[in-house]
């Protein structure tokens, strides 16, 4: 299936004619919402998590019976976005796309944060697991981590992966990985992660490791090769990838995914909270969504506002040791 078309910041993405809300919640039907939603995308278009907001943004579309907005909102590994929901009114108008870098590994980077992943939002509900891949350009004399980390070592600081920043998600995991491995791969920093697979298309870098949104129809056409996946389990869509940990002895314990939720500020009415997970997970099951999630290895993930608290309280101490044992700072 084609991608989704990126929009600009006041491009809708949808409206549904003739929906109407639950009759559990008749107050609300009358009052909430009235006007359309906005979905903040605290990164830059092309990446996972916008790819996930313009789809969830059209199945809530369809579901909500009004229109959904994307505002990508990019800056300092998604701080900036997430900065901006956190101070926006709790009327349920304007939600945040959260993402683990945002809500686990931003707490670890920056000591002084404005805002706190648990008590500066209220949780509407997971959306998805997004598997990481390792890959390459196609060229590259390297067809598995094995054959990576050697190659590395022979061209000390001439190995260079691409991220979409510092402090990234995708920074913390390759180093993570350099430190199990011992490869000497330079780090390059970009302003997303669609930016980092153009120049590993371009020869910028020789190396991701990004969500699979972004790199699956690259690599059907062949330019890039997926050396392993940062999942405990290989995917169906990739049968013949190895995950990272049964690649090497030094990477057993190895195991990544992002995961991303939706999130609402601090305050926001418990009524409209419910409303919107049970609109969230209504969209989480439609067929469109589900077929655009499935060509890009995407696992929707729904469930209940719990669960997605339960989700960051796990993640932000497991962030924490990543990033005091790789010592990345952000610039």
């Amino acid at each position: 299936m084609p991608p989704l078309p990126t929009l600009n910041r006041r491009a809708v993405l949808g409206l549904a004619a003739g929906c109407t809300l639950p009759l559990a919640w008749p107050a609300l039907a009358e009052s909430y919402p009235s006007r359309a939603l906005h979905i903040v995308v605290p990164f830059t278009p092309g990446g996972s998590n916008d790819f996930l907001a313009h789809a969830l943004g059209a199945a809530l579309a369809r579901s909500l019976g009004q229109q959904v907005v994307i505002d990508n909102v990019p800056g300092s590994g998604g701080v900036f976005g997430a900065e901006r929901v956190a101070r926006m009114p709790a009327d349920g108008y304007t939600l945040l796309m959260g993402h683990v870098g945002t809500l686990a590994i931003a707490p670890a980077l920056y000591p002084n944060l404005a805002y706190d992943p648990l008590s500066s939002f209220v949780p509407i509900g997971l959306v998805a697991r997004v598997p990481n891949l390792l890959a390459v350009k196609s060229s590259l004399p390297a067809r598995s981590l094995k054959d990576l980390v050697e190659l590395a070592k022979s061209r000390p600081g001439r190995i260079a992966y691409g991220s979409p920043g510092s402090g990234s998600t995708a920074q913390a995991t390759m180093e993570m990985l350099k430190l199990q491995t011992g490869a000497p791969m330079l780090h390059i920093p970009y302003r997303g992660s669609a930016d980092s697979v153009k120049e590993l298309l371009s020869d910028g870098v020789q190396v991701v490791f990004t969500g699979t949104p972004g790199l699956m129809a690259l690599i059907r056409m062949g330019k890039v090769r997926a050396l392993a996946v940062g999942s405990t389990k290989r995917l169906p869509l990739l049968p013949n990838v190895p995950t990272i940990a049964e690649s090497l002895p030094a990477t057993r314990e190895f195991e990544t995914d992002q995961w991303y939720g939706l999130l609402a500020p601090a305050g926001t009415p418990g009524d409209i909270i419910a409303l919107l997970n049970e609109h969230l997970n209504k969209a989480l099951a439609s067929e469109a969504l589900l077929t655009d999630f499935a060509d890009r290895a995407v696992e929707a993930t729904p469930g209940s506002p719990q669960a997605l608290t339960q989700q960051i309280a796990r993640e932000v101490p497991r962030w924490q040791k990543v990033v005091k044992t790789t010592r990345i700072r952000p610039e």
